[in-house]
């Protein structure tokens, strides 16, 4: 892959945690020459009938981070999720390090700003992130160099994070036999996403990819760990050489028979908001429910 700098030679200790009320795996992504780490894409439980936030799968991931003695540097979102809250804030909270995410964020933030009636208070900037990643921007985690990709069509801000011999991919790609992600939530493009799941399978082979979600497909265990050879020659939606063209009818007919995911609504105006929930006039946190604006 041309203008990446890969380095294959480093393997960093990957730990995920697997979240089985929303199909999430965050991640704990260790420098194998320091006590520096990341977190990628991490969840904050909600009970959404009952209007109660907790966070049970944070604190896991805590937990882990205190008890290894490890020293977070970067907590990381590949993208603005739909399916689950982030628990960025409470994490940096209890461990520091710095949120980032991609420099798209802004044209998410303005898309569902208006989605949901934001007032001007609500800054369209990216600036709740502590850093926003560009394409090809290259950043490290103790000594580990590591780098971002652009890879929009899920969403417009999505970025995949390259760390050594891995590379943590959120939305773009499933398991081989989970395909990839939709592609019609507003800003989404099938013909886009097509484009950046190419950018990704043209790391090298051996490269490992470990995805944001996994369903089991037809009773399987839960995995989340394949390789850039694996997803090339077996995935159903773009493995073997499917073409862009047919990628993109195959995904927009697919696409049409979805239903919304169970939590987008909350999920879209925490995460947009770099896991802080909003709030109403007085302070009180408090959710939006558009009516016919999805």
């Amino acid at each position: 892959m041309t203008g990446y700098p890969v380095t294959m030679s480093i393997r960093p200790d990957v730990c995920g945690h697997f979240d089985p009320a929303t199909n999430t795996i965050s991640y704990i992504v260790k420098d194998p020459a320091s006590d520096a780490c990341a977190i990628i894409d991490s969840v904050m439980d909600i009970d959404y009938a009952a209007g109660r936030i907790t966070f049970e799968h944070a604190d896991k991931l805590i937990e882990e981070v205190s008890r290894r003695d490890l020293r977070l540097e970067w907590i990381i979102e590949t993208h603005v999720h739909a399916d689950h809250l982030s628990a960025a804030p409470h994490i940096q909270d209890r461990l520091g390090g710095k949120i980032g995410t991609g420099a798209n964020i802004m044209v998410v933030q303005e898309v569902f700003g208006k989605i949901f009636n934001e007032g001007t208070e609500f800054q369209r900037d990216g600036s709740q992130f502590d850093h926003l990643f560009e394409d090809g921007d290259r950043y490290m985690i103790g000594e580990m160099p590591c780098f971002a990709i652009h890879t929009p069509g899920h969403t417009p801000a999505c970025m995949t994070h390259v760390m050594g011999d891995a590379a943590f991919v959120g939305d773009t790609l499933f398991m081989p036999d989970g395909g990839s992600a939709r592609a019609d939530f507003p800003g989404g493009d099938a013909g886009v996403l097509y484009d950046s799941i190419q950018k990704v399978l043209s790391l090298p082979d051996e490269m490992r990819l470990f995805m944001c979600h996994d369903y089991g497909p037809n009773g399987r265990d839960i995995r989340w760990e394949t390789t850039v050879a694996e997803e090339k020659a077996h995935n159903i939606h773009v493995g073997g050489g499917r073409s862009r063209e047919e990628f993109i009818r195959f995904r927009t007919e697919r696409d049409a028979q979805l239903a919304m995911p169970r939590l987008i609504i909350p999920s879209l105006q925490v995460n947009m908001r770099a896991g802080e929930v909003p709030t109403d006039k007085d302070g009180r946190p408090m959710l939006k429910v558009p009516v016919n604006g999805l």
